[in-house]
């Protein structure tokens, strides 16, 4: 039965500009050429088999059926008593800490519960990708300000004259995705004084809490006396714990903002699956399981400089996260999307584009590996690349 074109309803999108992530389109590619992919952040390896035990017993034990809409009571207590621990605020469990469905539910419901139409959240580029759409559905207005090139650094004279009364919510990310760079203490400051005595809002992005290097630490705005009663700070088991397909993650926020959080919460996912959430309780009582983190991913990072330091790439700092950059401009003058998606057709290694993190495509030839992988993943990445300015890989060889 043919469909008669003329009855089709005509769909008026919310983000006409958005189409397919750019993570997507690219692991999609590297499976279809078979390419080592170090583009999406996800790791290769399996989680702690311990964790998988304690999701069994938790199944075991009855914990099958909806938990309670803010999270499960023992991971709320166990993220509060992290959270103190490392930063030195201890937040109510009952009233300040909502386990939500990974970060990115974090941020969509804290930009969808806090701002309004009209409303300015300013955002740094490059920025991870749901932020801006995020900003757009609640219809509040982007104000989209760069990061410094190349050490992706926040401009707060930049900011201060962005600033006006229509101005909301300030998103930060820190360690930075894409950029890598870490906030300092001058930088919390900076936002302090930035803030004070206005009604602005800041969410805090720190999925990437655990994965700070060269003895740069990660400064939470949880521990920040000024800014943690005006902030949303956003976490990651799914990061924190090499679990990226759980989707469980959490925001901290006072208990005016909290409400607010969970108003939208309840009616997006209402809550998060219960055997994980219990799991993460338990596994959280041990804090090894977070505080190694740092020294693990830190050697995968220097694995994979060391081995792309014999090809033409320019591999700029990382003080945080778990992504490494690096300059193509050596090599060629495509664009870095284009440039990417030569890298996995003609050697057989998937990257991001940084262009792909800006809303106009701001492009300063940037590619991004993840180095969330086996060593023996990075170490094969790394000798297809070698080629690099030698032409492509021969046929059937990687």
């Amino acid at each position: 039965m043919m469909t008669d074109p003329s009855s089709t309803p005509v769909v008026r999108s919310r983000l006409p500009a958005t189409g397919t992530t750019i993570f997507s389109v690219m692991s999609a590619l590297a499976a279809q050429h078979g390419a080592v992919n170090l583009g999406q952040g996800f790791p290769d390896y399996p989680i702690d088999p311990s964790l998988v035990d304690l999701v069994t017993a938790a199944m075991r034990a009855g914990h099958n059926q909806y938990p309670l809409m803010a999270g499960v009571p023992a991971l709320r207590e166990a993220i509060a008593r992290k959270v103190e621990r490392l930063y030195g605020r201890g937040y109510d469990p009952e009233h300040e800490v909502t386990v939500t469905t990974g970060a990115t539910q974090a941020i969509f419901t804290t930009i969808g519960a806090l701002t309004h139409p009209g409303d300015e959240v300013i955002v740094f580029e490059p920025a991870y990708d749901s932020y801006v759409p995020a900003v757009r559905l609640a219809g509040a207005i982007p104000v989209l300000l760069p990061l410094g090139f190349p050490g992706y650094r926040i401009d707060w004279d930049a900011v201060r004259a962005a600033v006006t009364p229509r101005t909301r919510l300030i998103v930060v990310n820190s360690p930075n995705n894409p950029g890598t760079s870490v906030l300092g203490a001058d930088d919390l400051d900076a936002l302090a004084a930035l803030t004070r005595g206005t009604d602005i809002l800041v969410l805090s992005d720190e999925v990437y809490e655990h994965m700070t290097y060269d003895g740069c630490p990660h400064r939470s705005l949880a521990g920040h006396g000024e800014l943690a009663p005006r902030s949303v700070v956003v976490g990651s088991f799914g990061k924190t714990f090499h679990a990226t397909g759980w989707k469980v993650g959490y925001a901290l926020a006072p208990p005016t903002l909290t409400a607010e959080i969970r108003r939208v919460h309840q009616f997006t996912v209402f809550t998060v699956n219960a055997p994980m959430q219990h799991a993460l309780a338990a596994f959280l009582r041990e804090p090894a399981h977070y505080d190694d983190l740092p020294g693990f991913f830190a050697r995968k990072r220097d694995l994979l400089r060391d081995a792309l330091a014999g090809t033409p790439l320019e591999l700029l700092p990382c003080a945080g996260s778990y992504f490494l950059l690096a300059r193509y401009g050596r090599i060629s003058d495509e664009p870095a999307a284009a440039f990417a998606q030569r890298l996995v057709r003609e050697f057989g290694v998937a990257t991001i584009p940084l262009s792909a993190f800006y809303q106009d495509g701001t492009d300063h030839r940037v590619i991004r590996f993840c180095f969330a992988k086996r060593d023996e993943t990075l170490r094969e990445a790394a000798r297809r690349l070698q080629r690099l300015g030698r032409g492509p890989a021969p046929a059937g060889t990687g």
